[in-house]
């Protein structure tokens, strides 16, 4: 069975297929009892849908692998922190544990903008690990919106 490291290291290079993408370099990993059920990357801008968040694919992806949305006893890997869209599919699916390198001070629903991980369900404990790779995502996370930021300053210069 590998630890947490070598899952998050794969939630990594999904975040990297997705920069190449041009997509907001976001990857996920599900797993239960060693054995990967889902991986993917944000697919926002692909599939002009504003849900295909990593998290939110990985979910889909497993739920129709198994053929339940039951996803007892898994462990998500994410490389960002979930946005409320997806902590909700998280607690809906029954996901067991997150675990997610990067805070996302504008949409993280675990605590860094909103935190609903306070809000007590009535059935339903999640656990939550942050921090695994932080300074990894983030940079990838920095370098992306700084590489967006550049092309839409040059997308205005006109050289005659």
């Amino acid at each position: 069975m590998k630890d947490d490291s070598s899952y998050m290291k794969l939630a990594l290079k999904q975040a990297k297929i997705a920069y190449k993408k041009n997509e907001v370099p976001v990857g996920s990993v599900l797993v239960c009892d060693g054995i990967i059920l889902a991986k993917s990357h944000n697919l926002v801008e692909v599939m002009k849908d504003a849900t295909a968040h990593a998290e939110m694919l990985c979910i889909k992806k497993a739920s129709q692998m198994l053929g339940s949305w039951r996803l007892l006893g898994t462990t998500l890997y994410t490389t960002l922190e979930p946005c409320s869209m997806c902590y909700g599919a998280i607690m809906l699916s029954r996901v067991k544990r997150v675990v997610f390198a990067a805070k996302d001070i504008r949409h993280g629903a675990c605590g860094s903008w909103v935190d609903l991980s306070k809000e007590k369900h009535p059935t339903h404990v999640l656990e939550i690990n942050s921090g695994l790779y932080e300074d990894e995502a983030s940079s990838l996370m920095k370098e992306f919106f700084q590489k967006r930021r550049h092309e839409k300053e040059n997308a205005h210069i006109c050289i005659t």
